[in-house]
């Protein structure tokens, strides 16, 4: 852009010395000079100032690492790579025999368990039976008691008769509290869940260890790298993934803009980008969302202090730019492909004419790559 603003400048130059015959000396090519060098520097200053432009764009994506959440022997991969799927369809297959064991050993201990919560629940029944029994007893015993007692201040039965009621009720009240401890005793045996509860989340959980022997894609998506083969022992270690899952979602274009350009960033702006991918050619769009932090000033806890020196790079403003999907339809865009961009607003909007006029010079370019031709 800027030899065509010179070879411009030049050639008005060229027709205003010979329009208005203006001598040719020292003194006129010197001032011609320097005022082509302050109008082409003022130009190109305001254009890069209020039209940022950055060669840092991408198409991010996000993918998904898949890890079993059992380790086991590979029995079979269904999943082949780049091959369209669901939410749902099976990845591959780890062998199920150790947890369908587990599960029935769980469920077995989860049967016995219920049996004897029956059994317990049915000894409590009969204690509180014998309880009631005991009771029925004990009040019966009571009222002999008390009607023999009434009898012996009235002189009618003798001081033996009336001890021997008393200790016939005595030890009826003290089986009837004996029957009651027990009754109770039963009841707290029968009412005890922990151990059910217990069993019952050990067979929950060897059920989903069973389940999770079958991997599943977690959306609709591709599998982007696999070389799991049958066979094959996995773990679930979260460094140590069997595939990429690159979910089937539009990637995002973000461009990284120097600082310098902060002030013009501004969000729905006009923005182009250019695509090395697609030559000759540009895709309008604007901007949605400008990134609120730098990367490089983020801080974590660690357990050394802050070393300045340690940053590398003064980092540039993250910018996301929403491009016109009808206007890529007819390219195959492969996503994490690179591209430029740059952004229009409305400040000296007369300006953008020249990045635009460089961006549709800069895309014609990527014509121009030698990889086949050294």
């Amino acid at each position: 852009m800027d030899l065509l603003l010179i070879l411009t400048y030049a050639a008005v130059a060229y027709a205003i010395f010979k329009i208005f015959k203006i001598p040719v000396t020292a003194y006129s090519l010197l001032t011609a000079a320097l005022g082509g060098i302050a109008l082409i520097g003022a130009l190109l200053l305001g254009m890069g100032y209020n039209h940022p432009f950055t060669k840092e764009g991408r198409f991010y994506f996000s993918s998904t690492p898949i890890l079993p959440d059992v380790s086991g022997r590979v029995i079979a991969v269904e999943a082949e790579a780049h091959q369209p799927l669901k939410a749902g369809d099976v990845l591959f297959r780890i062998d199920p025999v150790p947890y369908e064991k587990a599960v029935a050993a769980a469920r077995a201990r989860l049967e016995q368990e219920k049996s004897d919560a029956n059994q317990r629940a049915e000894a409590a029944e009969t204690a509180r039976q014998n309880f009631a029994a005991a009771s029925a007893l004990r009040d019966g015993a009571r009222d002999v008691y008390e009607r023999a007692r009434q009898l012996r201040e009235a002189g009618n039965i003798s001081e033996a008769q009336l001890e021997a009621a008393k200790a016939d009720f005595l030890a009826a009240q003290s089986t009837a509290q004996s029957a009651e401890a027990e009754a109770r005793r039963a009841r707290l045996d029968a009412e005890g869940t922990s151990t059910l509860a217990r069993l019952e989340a050990e067979l929950e959980r060897a059920q989903f260890d069973l389940d999770s022997t079958v991997v599943r894609a977690p959306t609709d998506g591709t599998v982007v790298q696999n070389f799991l083969r049958p066979g094959m022992f996995t773990v679930p270690m979260p460094l140590r993934p069997v595939m990429i899952f690159l979910h089937d979602e539009p990637p995002v274009f973000g461009a990284a803009f120097l600082q310098n350009s902060t002030q013009r960033i501004i969000q729905d702006s006009e923005a182009e980008v250019i695509l090395p991918s697609v030559p000759g050619r540009f895709f309008r769009g604007k901007v949605k969302t400008v990134g609120a932090y730098i990367p490089q000033g983020q801080l974590q806890p660690t357990g050394t202090l802050l070393d300045p020196e340690q940053i590398k790079g003064d980092g540039r403003v993250q910018v996301i730019i929403e491009l016109d999907d009808e206007e890529l339809a007819p390219y195959q865009i492969i996503p994490g492909s690179t591209g430029q961009a740059a952004i229009y607003t409305e400040h000296m909007h007369h300006l953008s004419v020249m990045r635009k006029v460089l961006l549709r010079m800069k895309s014609w370019l990527n014509y121009l790559f030698s990889d086949g031709h050294g």
